[in-house]
């Protein structure tokens, strides 16, 4: 059974958590993005204790939902409302990146070529540490399953910015990204679009709105309609994983 099946979104907050609880296996972080929703793990205990503190009277009032778990405050599961969006095709490199790309940069990409390092690199120095241990264990499950992706931009044979996400129905979740090179996380994105596009993809989900995601192309799409994008049928085929010159991209 799914364990977000009956977290109402009708009615439910769209700037702060919808539900709250601990587990984070793989197969109930896919359940989770597959309703709408996605987690962000407290960083430590006094976040843990922050968060009973601070939405205690919400889950009572039955605002926010309780899905419980050994600390059940441990995870908030977010769906906000609107949400920021962009078309597999729609991604913004600019008209001087996209020169970069044509004329000088011998940037190279992939996909799922390393998974676990784009993961580690997006960790690094975050705070609040959200991408815990726990949740890394339970993303890299998703990979395994084909649920959850990434892509590499490298320069030679280094790592200079990637991006991972997660596969619901026709929608790719985008997690986070990292960058060793100015733009090469944003070229990290439209790489990752393209395959997605071409494996029959129909929507990028950006989940936190900002002028960054927006400089990238995102618009709101109010909650409900998010919804009935990621309820639509899906054909998708097998992400392309070869290793593409990102001038393609410019």
């Amino acid at each position: 059974m799914n364990a977000f099946a009956g977290v109402d979104l009708r009615a439910a907050p769209g700037d702060g958590p919808v539900a709250f609880g601990s587990a984070l296996g793989a197969e109930r972080i896919l359940a989770a993005y597959r309703c709408g929703l996605f987690p962000l793990p407290a960083a430590d205990e006094f976040a843990i204790a922050y968060n009973e503190a601070r939405f205690e009277e919400a889950v009572e009032a039955g605002e926010i939902a309780l899905l419980g778990g050994d600390d059940p405050y441990a995870v908030a599961w977010w769906s906000p409302d609107p949400r920021p969006v962009i078309p597999p095709g729609g991604v913004r490199l600019g008209h001087r990146l996209a020169r970069r790309l044509r004329n000088r940069l011998g940037w190279w990409t992939s996909a799922d070529a390393a998974f676990g390092e784009v993961l580690a690199r997006c960790a690094e120095g975050r705070q609040p540490a959200w991408l815990t241990a726990e949740l890394i264990d339970g993303l890299t499950g998703l990979h395994a399953l084909g649920a959850a992706h990434s892509a590499e931009v490298w320069e030679g044979e280094e790592l200079v910015g990637g991006v991972f996400g997660v596969v619901a129905g026709p929608v790719l979740s985008l997690d986070s990204m990292f960058h060793r090179r100015p733009d090469a996380a944003r070229v990290a994105v439209a790489d990752l679009a393209a395959r997605f596009a071409a494996a029959g993809g129909r929507l990028l989900d950006a989940q936190w709105d900002g002028p960054h995601v927006r400089s990238l192309g995102a618009v709101s799409l109010p909650r409900a309609d998010y919804l009935e994008e990621l309820a639509a049928p899906a054909d998708l085929r097998p992400l392309d994983t070869d290793r593409l010159p990102a001038a393609r991209l410019g």
